[in-house]
């Protein structure tokens, strides 16, 4: 059939993180949770279930081994997926922000977007059962009018929404511009997860 795909959405997926690098950034995500005042207080401000250090810890990698080494992973997964994007960049994407979230059972995080940056991530530390996926929204979505919706068999690419599951040591990425919720924590303990920006 002469049909074309176009304007396609890019999203990476890939395990990258060792037991070792799991466990010393599990130890320091649970201290920063303990010790981070600033962090626990926006967390209680605006309702997030758990804690982050969105707002609070800049330095992550300059304070922490652990997250030093994880830096080093992340920048190689960030050029080859700027390479797959085909990015005719000036100089590579750079680490902008990078935080600690630590979402407790039926946290959630709404549908929004990063600005002010490239390409965007999380990398997943500990993942229980039932964590709830990361889920990716057809930019063109606001548009679509009167389209009908898709059948079951649809391939994902013409799917409005894509679920993607979390697991310990996997990263993903997507362009910034892409909207994406996490789904609602329905399993017990804690799910802790690394996200960054790069720009």
């Amino acid at each position: 059939m002469p049909v074309r795909t176009l304007f396609a959405s890019t999203f990476y997926e890939a395990d990258i993180g060792t037991p070792d690098l799991l466990d010393a950034l599990e130890e320091s995500c649970r201290l920063f949770a303990e010790e981070d005042g600033a962090g626990k207080a926006w967390s209680r401000e605006h309702g997030y279930k758990g804690y982050t250090s969105y707002a609070s810890l800049g330095d992550l990698p300059e304070r922490d081994p652990a997250f030093y080494d994880l830096k080093k992973l992340l920048d190689k997964q960030v050029k080859a997926f700027a390479g797959a994007c085909h990015f005719d960049l000036a100089k590579p994407l750079k680490l902008d922000s990078l935080w600690v979230n630590i979402l407790k059972p039926g946290g959630t995080h709404s549908g929004h977007i990063h600005p002010h940056s490239i390409v965007s991530g999380t990398f997943y530390v500990a993942v229980p059962p039932g964590s709830g996926a990361l889920k990716l929204e057809d930019p063109r979505l606001p548009m679509l009018m009167a389209a009908p919706g898709r059948t079951d068999d649809a391939p994902e690419y013409l799917r409005p929404f894509v679920y993607a599951e979390p697991a310990a040591g996997r990263v993903f990425l997507w362009e910034s511009w892409l909207r994406h919720e996490v789904m609602p924590h329905a399993g017990k303990g804690e799910r802790i997860s690394i996200s960054f920006n790069y720009r």
